[in-house]
């Protein structure tokens, strides 16, 4: 094997299994028992089968630790030292810096270990979070997962009804759940927050309470108001200052996770993940394709409503340096939060297009402002990132040194199809190439149902996988026949991992090109593309733009889909004919003709999840004529009430024309 590309071949190839089995020695986890197969191969994936059955492992184990290289069942601490620095917490403002050595941090997940075992937590049980990225929330994940138990958290921006659609399906024995929450210099008190969801969880029998988390060190809120909570510090006297740490080792398949489809137009799916699974994919992606060791300082800005909260966790599996961000990134100023990466100097930047976007509108020049020279990775994921900033990237924003890893994947897999590697160079759009050791292919979109078809490379498509790999989930909780775990992956295409985005695989360079949510994609007149294609242009020609929404209207009676789009302006843009004019003109210029939307309209709000990604298929089903219900991880569920009017489309354009030239136009 010479290049990244025959490596990639044999890790999916008749041999995968091979690939693995050199994988699981590479990773050195710590472990006790022998596999008896690394998989059955010829098992569908939709079964999904067994990876490494008879070994044992623990999740928090091998973060805290390593393992001993003379017996992986045993641990020590080199990489990880007492005196080095493990966790770097950061508040808002950075006003408050928190740092914890590993040394330190396994005292007190013992010690949290042992209260809840004193409590009567055991391995089955789950254990839930609404909390920000801090050290107490880290300390409580890893503390769950020392007993074999399952953790879930939501971020405390989420609404009492998104957070209770997802606490009443898993019945967590306790909710840990933070007394205040600050967010672009807001100070929120939480207890009447915290008072609905220990209201709506009355008659959930496994529930046994809420122990609220201080924001403020030494500053706890009086939560003797609210029943059923008590403080973390009472809550944890129950351990009488043990700190020894005992960790219950699962099977490789044994849950430890839960996280959550975004739920946009319903109750999200508990998405459950094994202990081994992602465990052998952590150390695949961080020790293949990123080059990860104790050298890393990683800052990744996420909430812990968001998969990428499992990034900034795993990255001290590698020995490596994680920096929990808890805030606004724009609060005072995005400056105050690119200081970070100067004065931690870190070495691996973790954030969304959108941060990079907001940058370039601002004309911020990150390696103008700092010394970067710390820097290796800038990686972004959670929507696309559009060609004009990967050029903005490294003409402008940073320095050319820096490894821009545009990644994909997801909370379904917690990993990622479409990643970052160290050995090809890094073209304009999409990700270098897809992850090893799982076969991803592009499918025929437009084979609603039955056995797929394969397109070649450089046509779009629907993202599937067609082998089983370890990541898969295992089940979804509370889904009891397992139909809808198997609705939601393998209804479509039998046997046949659906992930739902459309992507195309660029023929010369091999990259994967995300164009969009599958369920998004548009088709006027029998031709496809990815709204991201429109937001492009949107964001590169349009300052007075501040956002978008492109979907696709396709009512019963309707022969073919029209394409709507839905201008926000900034607050010192205006929106005009001419301006709809200019955008039609310069898509027609930068696509083709047969890309221009048929509609363009003003909008006030843009429904987003709490985590700001842009979801478009609620207002794709609203323009549609369908009602719909949306779901409590919508950050602004009442901006969907707008686009209702447009499944009626020619009623308002009618309307339009008797106001003779009103601001909210226009047909083309």
């Amino acid at each position: 094997m010479r290049t990244f590309r025959d490596l990639y071949a044999w890790s999916i190839g008749p041999s995968r299994a091979d690939f693995w089995a050199d994988m699981w020695d590479y990773a050195a986890l710590i472990h006790s028992g022998t596999y008896t197969s690394v998989v059955d191969t010829s098992a569908p994936m939709d079964t999904i089968p067994y990876w490494f059955h008879g070994t044992h492992l623990n999740f928090a184990e091998n973060v805290l630790f390593t393992a001993d290289p003379n017996d992986r069942s045993k641990t020590t601490t080199v990489g990880k030292e007492d005196d080095k620095i493990a966790l770097t917490e950061i508040r808002e403002g950075c006003q408050e810096v928190r740092h914890m050595a590993f040394g330190e941090v396994r005292r007190a997940v013992g010690v949290l270990g042992n209260a809840l075992r004193a409590h009567g937590v055991r391995k089955g049980d789950r254990v839930a979070v609404v909390a920000g990225t801090s050290l107490d929330t880290f300390i409580c994940f890893m503390a769950v997962l020392s007993l074999g138990a399952l953790f879930s958290s939501s971020s405390t921006d989420m609404g009492s009804k998104g957070i209770l659609e997802r606490l009443r399906q898993i019945r967590p024995k306790y909710v840990f759940m933070d007394d205040w929450a600050v967010y672009n210099g807001k100070t929120i008190d939480l207890r009447s927050k915290m008072k609905e969801i220990v209201a709506g969880m009355s008659g959930v029998e496994d529930f046994e309470g809420v122990v609220v988390q201080g924001r403020f060190p030494g500053k706890s809120a009086d939560v003797s108001g609210v029943d059923k909570a008590a403080s973390l510090e009472d809550f944890k006297k129950a351990a009488n200052g043990k700190e020894e740490l005992v960790f219950e080792r699962v099977s490789f398949r044994d849950p430890f996770l839960i996280v959550y489809s975004s739920g946009t137009t319903g109750v999200p799916k508990c998405i459950v993940h094994s202990t081994g699974g992602v465990l052998i994919s952590v150390m695949k992606e961080g020790l293949l394709h990123k080059e990860m060791g104790p050298e890393n300082v990683v800052l990744q800005y996420t909430t812990t409503g968001w998969i990428m909260y499992l990034v900034s966790v795993q990255s001290l599996i590698y020995g490596s340096r994680s920096i929990l961000y808890d805030g606004s990134p724009f609060s005072p100023s995005p400056k105050t939060f690119l200081s970070i990466l100067f004065s931690e100097r870190v070495t691996d930047f973790g954030t969304s297009p959108r941060f990079l976007h907001e940058l370039q509108k601002k004309s911020l020049i990150p390696r103008n402002l700092f010394d970067l020279s710390s820097l290796r990775s800038v990686t972004t994921t959670g929507m696309v990132l559009s060609d004009a900033l990967f050029e903005w990237f490294y003409d402008e924003g940073f320095p050319t040194h820096v490894h821009l890893r545009n990644i994909a994947g997801g909370t379904d897999i917690a990993g990622a199809f479409g990643t970052e590697n160290p050995l090809e160079p890094v073209h304009v759009g999409g990700c270098q190439g897809p992850v090893l050791g799982t076969k991803m292919e592009v499918y025929d979109s437009l084979i609603e149902s039955g056995p797929g078809a394969a397109v070649p490379h450089g046509e779009p498509g629907e993202l599937v996988a067609t082998a089983s790999f370890p990541n898969q989930p295992v089940f979804f909780w509370g889904d009891e026949t397992g139909q809808r775990y198997q609705d939601a992956y393998y209804k479509r295409f039998p046997r046949v991992w659906t992930h739902g985005d459309f992507i195309q695989i660029h023929p010369a360079t091999g990259q994967v090109l995300f164009l969009g949510r599958a369920d998004g994609v548009l088709n006027p007149s029998g031709v496809r593309f990815g709204s991201s294609d429109i937001y492009s242009v949107v964001e590169t020609h349009f300052p007075e733009i501040a956002d978008s929404v492109c979907v696709g209207q396709r009512r019963p009676h309707d022969a073919d889909e029209s394409v709507m789009l839905f201008l926000k302006m900034k607050e010192e843009g205006r929106f005009t004919e001419h301006l709809a004019e200019r955008v039609r003109r310069k898509i027609a210029e930068e696509r083709s003709r047969r890309h221009v939307p048929r509609y363009v309209f003003q909008t006030w709000d843009i429904p987003t999840t709490v985590n700001l990604k842009k979801v478009e298929l609620p207002v794709k089903q609203i323009v549609s004529g369908k009602i719909i219900k949306p779901s409590g991880t919508l950050a602004n569920p009442e901006s969907l009430k707008f686009y209702e009017k447009f499944a009626k489309v020619e009623d308002v354009l009618e309307e339009m024309q008797r106001e003779k030239g009103g601001t909210i136009q226009s047909k083309l």
